[in-house]
């Protein structure tokens, strides 16, 4: 197993949205980026694009919620590079909305393996390839629904979530002996496919979201990608168990 000399990233869920931007962002900062998805048609185009924008990518299809499938592929990816720089946990999701008194097991399962198990897979499998990274470090996603609880129906999503930001910590202190820095970011309202249905049934809701922010817009993709390409950088290289707000403000209420 030889060791790559480029730094390499893997960024899961990314073949849209947040994901995307992020896996751009880290290939225009000078990284390997392996995108994982498993929309894999979605998963080869979005590579061409960044291919002919001159980054250096490949697509991994695989479900975040499969240990075996998380397992194995990114032991692959280790092995083939030889070290793993930035793993980016950004696989996830409401998975829908429940109320407990009718919530079925299966429902919450999923909501927890989307979102908390998914973090353990890959940065289970990960640490041994990031022990040989340069500034190596861990960026999981949490949510304001991890403080708040969530909204109507999303109260297992705001459990999983407070368990990212748990998780977070507890790696940062398990880690911290290797130099492997784990952070979360903590997105706000970022205007991406995941609000198209309400964006384009009630377009008077999604604009009125702007006004509960206090900088007045809603969060584009690209703000979150910025901190995480700063949170991978060697300019963080002193910040480890942290999570930062990336919503305008919004934590705050106005």
């Amino acid at each position: 197993m030889s060791k790559s000399n480029r730094k390499v990233a893997i960024v899961t869920g990314a073949t849209g949205g947040i994901g995307f931007e992020v896996a751009k962002r880290l290939g225009e900062d000078g990284y390997t980026v392996v995108l994982n998805g498993i929309q894999d048609d979605e998963g080869i185009k979005k590579v061409a694009d960044l291919t002919a924008a001159g980054i250096t990518a490949e697509y991994c299809g695989f479900d975040v919620t499969s240990e075996d499938a998380v397992t194995s592929n990114i032991t692959k990816i280790g092995e083939k590079y030889g070290r793993i720089d930035v793993l980016v946990n950004n696989a996830g999701g409401l998975g829908g909305r429940s109320r407990f008194e009718g919530m079925t097991t299966e429902f919450y399962r999923h909501v927890m393996a989307l979102n908390l198990d998914s973090v353990f897979f890959a940065s289970r499998a990960s640490i041994p390839f990031l022990k040989e990274g340069e500034h190596p470090s861990i960026i999981n996603y949490t949510s304001n629904a991890g403080w708040t609880a969530g909204g109507p129906g999303a109260g297992i999503y705001g459990t999983s979530k407070a368990g990212v930001h748990a998780i977070t910590r507890a790696l940062a202190k398990d880690l911290a002996e290797y130099g492997i820095r784990v952070n979360a970011v903590s997105p706000g309202t970022i205007d991406t496919p995941f609000h198209a249905q309400i964006k384009a049934t009630k377009p008077e809701v999604f604009a009125s979201w702007a006004n509960n922010i206090m900088l007045g817009r809603l969060g584009q993709p690209e703000d979150v990608a910025g901190v995480i390409s700063f949170l991978a950088s060697k300019d963080a290289s002193f910040i480890t168990a942290e999570t930062i707000q990336i919503g305008g403000g919004q934590a705050l209420g106005i």
